[in-house]
């Protein structure tokens, strides 16, 4: 279970910026998370609950998860498609010419102060 260990560098993060904006409190935290991340949005809320208590910072802050699609561009005919749905095969042409766009990242997206 990697999600913790994204919980420990997220929460490094919030630290920093707390301190660059003289904040004292998170009311929440958005998180962006890939379809094909590999990360499990359950296991993240899981180690989201379990790692606040550890942070005056955030400890009753919410972790809001937004799922971001994943979408493959092919290069041989420059149209993209539903990486989940259809793989690294391009639907339209058929060919194997084809790399992921967006749905593996993970970052911060909001942080909401109280």
């Amino acid at each position: 279970m990697h999600e913790l260990g994204i919980i420990v560098h997220i929460s490094r993060t919030l630290d920093e910026v707390a301190k660059e904006n003289n904040l004292t409190e998170i009311g929440s935290v958005t998180l962006e998370i890939g379809e094909v991340s590999g990360i499990v949005p359950d296991y993240m809320t899981d180690c989201w609950k379990y790692y606040r208590k550890k942070s005056e910072l955030f400890k009753e802050s919410d972790l809001k998860i937004e799922i971001l699609p994943a979408v493959t561009y092919c290069e041989a005919c420059q149209k993209t498609y539903p990486t989940v749905e259809f793989g690294r095969q391009c639907p339209g042409c058929g060919s194997f010419e084809t790399y992921l766009l967006t749905g593996n990242e993970c970052s911060i997206k909001e942080i909401e102060a109280c």
